[in-house]
């Protein structure tokens, strides 16, 4: 079982002290929410994210909109193998049922994610599919009962995604942490919970591309794609 965590998700919705910037009254009056219901959005909100702290790492739901859609449309998900968390830059923990079909419309994973933030899970009533709780990454992982925690950043050891992730089949519950933002590296919180830090491209890659291929070189390690074409 391979756990993926998309870790300091740009994921949040709109802080307070920017409610009243007119930038966000224009978007709360066109989607009829109020300010405190919307996600945070670089291409809608620019102007009044200047003044935020670490501004350049947040607002980009998009990020985890494509790393979840890698993610649970892989074989390794679909083979029962491998378990999502997302955590976000402001300690929400997200668990993502394997079942989960996330919408491939941009828009409609905004309205899905605003729920999820204003209910704390979706669907409402049922077995949720998504579960949102604030606690640390390091409370998420003690509970997703890792054996080993490998993080991927430029500041890492170089090593090959290959020889990487061929190490990880020996472990139980080997957890893999990718980045959910667009510009910086990780926190120091972030790093030292890992057992190893890598690099494995000399240019930064997309936390979707880095996840499809971190599946796809666990999916080749154990053999999950001659398996599932009958070829034992």
């Amino acid at each position: 079982m391979l756990i993926l965590v998309l870790a300091e998700a740009a994921l949040e919705t709109v802080p307070e002290d920017l409610w009243s910037h007119p930038a966000v009254r224009r978007h709360s009056k066109r989607q009829r929410k109020p300010p405190k219901h919307l996600l945070l959005d670089r291409s809608l909100h620019h102007s009044a994210m200047r003044r935020l702290d670490d501004n350049l790492k947040r607002g980009r739901p998009d990020i985890t909109h494509f790393a979840l859609l890698e993610a649970l449309g892989s074989p390794l998900n679909k083979e029962g193998l491998l378990q999502v968390y997302v955590h976000t830059n402001k300690d929400y923990a997200i668990t993502v049922n394997p079942s989960t079909r996330l919408p491939r419309n941009y828009n409609r994973f905004i309205g899905l994610m605003e729920q999820l933030f204003q209910l704390g899970k979706v669907p409402s009533e049922g077995e949720p599919l998504l579960t949102l709780e604030h606690k640390t990454l390091q409370q998420l992982l003690t509970e997703a009962k890792t054996d080993y925690i490998l993080a991927f950043s430029r500041e890492g050891k170089p090593k090959t995604l290959q020889d990487t992730v061929s190490s990880l089949q020996a472990k139980r519950r080997p957890a893999v942490i990718v980045g959910g933002f667009p510009h910086g590296h990780f926190s120091e919180t972030t790093i030292q919970l890992a057992d190893e830090v890598v690099c494995v491209d000399s240019e930064m890659l997309e936390a979707w591309v880095l996840t499809s291929r971190v599946i796809y070189e666990y999916e080749r390690a154990l053999s999950v794609p001659r398996k599932r074409l009958g070829d034992n």
